[in-house]
């Protein structure tokens, strides 16, 4: 019951409301009445009763009388120690005339008895007594004095005044004045986030104005209002941030990857047009037989393969033994890595050489390494 169904007669709508305080058990079908403050400042509903149905085969009933403060939405258990209180019951009737809450009948017991008897509590002293005193003055709606002028004022109210329990946690006094006018816990929609209750001039028998307007508390007045940074929204907000960084980045190393592996085939078929062209020429992506089998052997001397790794560099480069250009046609560029200059880069071209296939997984664990090789070619 911290959250409260809200129907909106004018517009035909349902809202839900949700309170502040501690709120009642779980429970099904208790009684309640409502009574309006004498400027109308505020109107409290009374809950008394009610069982509940969990767990299955110990159905429990209550006999604790609730306040629900409206238009503060704040919850009050009314203190009943040491009163002679009804037994404990479920489906009465609740009725309210001169402010004192009459309650017929019920069920009470494990074995749902019906009681048939009634009971009389005062909404102004909290008190459970023995006898309803009929008061005179009141009109046919029993209204407060001050609302019988309005045919929406609240009918059963006459002689109510605000109970000191209730006082202390909405503000005011027996005659309303409250100070707190709006719901505790921020309005969702519809009048209780924009509307603001109907206030109404008490006077005196002498014709002294005995209440005033109250107005919202918005400093310390109300003691459990809680102030301070939204700990969900911040949470919400960061695990939102990490996953929109995370996602931008999973973007870019699929970009990365793609270009890489493009790059990668280019090479690869580069590669294949070169060897077609001029099959009895050493490859600069693969060894020839005679060079494998001599680094395989160790065999071969130092000017030896100075000298094969000239002419393979005579003829790669287009030029002859003069230094003059050639009429071969020239090697696709990033076919060989340069001299010096990064480490990392060289070895990501050395890869593609070698046809090692690049991997999104490499991709993520480096993607320097990788946008350097796309960046070079």
């Amino acid at each position: 019951m911290n959250v409260i169904d809200v129907y909106d007669i004018a517009t035909s709508t349902w809202y839900k409301q949700a309170t502040d305080g501690e709120y009642p058990d779980l429970r099904v079908n208790p009684c309640a009445v409502a009574a309006s403050a004498p400027d109308g400042s505020s109107t409290n509903v009374y809950v008394y009763g009610g069982q509940n149905l969990i767990p299955y085969g110990q159905q429990i009933q209550y006999d604790e009388m609730w306040i629900l403060s409206v238009p503060s939405f704040k919850w009050l258990k009314v203190d009943t120690t040491g009163q002679s209180t009804p037994p404990a019951r479920v489906g009465a009737s609740c009725s309210i005339w001169d402010g004192q809450i009459v309650v017929i009948g019920g069920y009470t017991g494990p074995d749902l008895s019906c009681d048939s008897g009634f009971y009389v509590f005062s909404a102004t002293d909290l008190k459970w007594q023995n006898n309803f005193n009929a008061l005179s003055g009141g009109n046919t709606q029993n209204q407060q004095v001050s609302q019988q002028k309005d045919l929406t004022g609240l009918s059963g109210s006459y002689g109510y005044e605000v109970p000191g329990a209730v006082q202390s946690v909405i503000g005011g006094d027996a005659k309303g004045g409250a100070t707190i006018t709006a719901p505790v816990q921020a309005a969702t929609q519809g009048p209780l986030a924009t509307g603001k209750p109907i206030i109404y001039t008490v006077t005196d028998s002498n014709g002294a104005v005995v209440t005033q307007t109250g107005t919202v508390n918005t400093s310390s007045g109300n003691g459990n209002r809680k102030s301070g940074p939204n700990i969900a929204a911040i949470v919400a907000g960061v695990v939102a941030g990490f996953f929109a960084v995370l996602a931008a980045y999973l973007g870019f190393c699929a970009w990365v990857y793609r270009r890489q592996l493009a790059l990668y085939k280019d090479h690869v078929a580069m590669s294949q047009r070169a060897a077609a062209r001029a099959p009895n020429e050493k490859s600069s992506f693969l060894p020839s037989s005679t060079e494998g089998s001599s680094a395989r052997n160790g065999k071969g001397s130092i000017t030896d393969q100075s000298s094969a790794i000239g002419g393979a560099s005579s003829r790669l480069t287009g030029t002859n033994s003069n230094g003059l250009d050639s009429n071969a046609p020239p090697l696709p560029t990033g076919l060989w890595p340069p001299v010096g200059g990064n480490s990392t880069a060289n070895s990501s071209n050395e890869d593609l050489m070698l046809g090692q296939e690049p991997s999104f997984v490499g991709v993520l664990l480096n993607p320097r390494r990788s946008l350097r090789v796309i960046n070079r070619d």
